[in-house]
């Protein structure tokens, strides 16, 4: 039997308020169901173990992890990976493995807060230009462009060099520095459903503009949304890192794993896995994501169906 078409951008809803109501529930059902084909996608599946992976360690990371990750054992300074420590120690003799473990619940923290922030300013401004547009529209993507014409870390750079480094102005660095790809994607997706009929009936039954924008054109701009939040997210945790690289992300005692490579930096030559390990735990988390992210662009917009 064919599946039922969605009422994304493509479709409307009906024109009856009982039947938009009624709608609801089939949409979200259809969501659930386009997800249920992860499964055909072992990529998809392999990335989202990945993830899952990571969560843990980020929640449970100090209870796991074989020692303190501030210990230092000042006759084990820098020695290779062992069965004592898996992942050799750095130059105060720390143990990288329980660095690594736990400082992924630094790393997804920053990277979840400035997503939240970046997102939710992204969809206002997105919203708010697609479903007006006019001079509103020009004035908000006139100044999303302005930002987007920095590069990313540059002025993240600019901005924490002037008020200072803490995971406050972190949040509302990364928020600024990434809010305008997702308004503009917002915008887009408003753009094409803003004139279909279901928005011409909510106007002639009398709905003000507020529900319209949150109970007619969000929820049919969700599958967009969902994958933009995704893709970002991955950005920002590599943005995150670097500049914790440059020494202006989050700042010690954390096991950041930016951080770590920055200390270890100095030692790469004689304990490579210093920094080798915090790199490759951020390559396979950035690498998860975004491959989870694409799969489940395609599924959500039907392409990559067997």
């Amino acid at each position: 039997m064919q599946e039922p078409t969605p009422t994304f951008a493509v479709k409307g809803v009906s024109t009856q308020p009982d039947n938009i109501t009624q709608n609801r529930p089939t949409q979200l059902s259809f969501l659930l169901r386009r997800m249920l084909k992860l499964r055909q996608h072992p990529a998809g599946l392999l990335a989202l173990v990945f993830i899952v992976l990571y969560l843990f360690l980020a929640i449970f990371g100090e209870q796991i992890a074989p020692y303190p990750y501030t210990q230092q054992h000042y006759t084990d300074t820098l020695k290779p990976p062992s069965i004592t420590y898996w992942f050799g120690t750095d130059q105060f003799g720390r143990d990288v493995l329980s660095r690594v473990i736990v400082g992924s619940r630094d790393v997804l923290l920053l990277a979840f807060t400035a997503i939240s922030f970046s997102g939710l300013l992204g969809l206002f401004i997105g919203l708010l230009a697609g479903y007006y547009g006019g001079l509103l529209d020009e004035l908000l993507m006139r100044l999303m462009d302005i930002i987007m014409s920095f590069p990313a870390l540059l002025l993240a750079l600019l901005i924490l060099s002037v008020y200072g480094s803490n995971f406050f102005n972190l949040i509302l660095t990364l928020g600024i520095v990434f809010a305008p790809f997702i308004a503009r994607v917002v915008r887009s997706a408003v753009l094409d459903v803003r004139s279909l009929e279901y928005i011409d009936a909510a106007r002639l039954r009398g709905e003000g503009d507020f529900y319209i924008m949150t109970q007619e054109i969000l929820p049919n701009i969700i599958p967009v949304v969902i994958v933009e939040f995704s893709l970002n997210f991955s950005y920002t945790i590599l943005a995150g890192a670097s500049l914790g690289f440059l020494g202006l992300g989050v700042q010690p005692p954390s096991p950041d794993w930016g951080l770590q490579v920055n200390e270890g930096s100095l030692y790469a030559l004689i304990a490579p896995w210093v920094v080798i390990f915090p790199s490759i735990a951020i390559s396979i988390l950035v690498l998860s994501i975004n491959v989870f992210a694409d799969i489940l662009g395609r599924i959500l917009v039907g392409e990559g169906e067997s």
